[in-house]
């Protein structure tokens, strides 16, 4: 049986993903070179992730990462797709931010790293809300 999340826990992850994904390029000098390199493409990823436990609020943990990375994946090989349409889009602000601009073997990793933070992060939350309503940890499955 998989865990029902709070739409409210996941609006505000994805918001603060959001948020500090937008920071981390718009102040990227605040930030060590490392981090500000890829922390962007890592917190895209989370954003996916986030994006689906709204969407199917009981999805399995595994299953939605599968997804989110798959997602991540396949946007990033369509930047070495270009037509003139696709490429006018990515030139926009907007355009570059959801679909991005170049292919990077690196962004890849980038995004597994941050669909497995976020389904980490997940799984927590969901120990905490299972200790909160049952008092119990760790969650036990409940079949047979």
């Amino acid at each position: 049986m998989s865990p029902t999340r709070s739409t409210t826990h996941g609006l505000v992850l994805l918001i603060g993903t959001v948020a500090l994904g937008l920071g981390s390029r718009r102040y990227p000098a605040a930030l060590p070179a490392f981090v500000s390199t890829y922390a962007g493409d890592v917190l895209w990823a989370s954003m996916v992730f986030w994006l689906l436990t709204l969407v199917r609020p009981t999805g399995a943990r595994g299953t939605l990462a599968a997804i989110a990375f798959t997602i991540a994946v396949a946007v990033e090989i369509s930047q070495r797709y270009h037509v003139p349409w696709l490429d006018a889009l990515r030139a926009s602000r907007l355009g570059a931010l959801v679909l991005g601009q170049g292919f990077l073997w690196s962004d890849i990793v980038c995004y597994a790293v941050g669909v497995t933070l976020a389904a980490v992060l997940d799984g927590i939350l969901a120990g905490r809300r299972h200790r909160a309503v049952t008092g119990a940890w760790p969650p036990r499955d409940r079949r047979g």
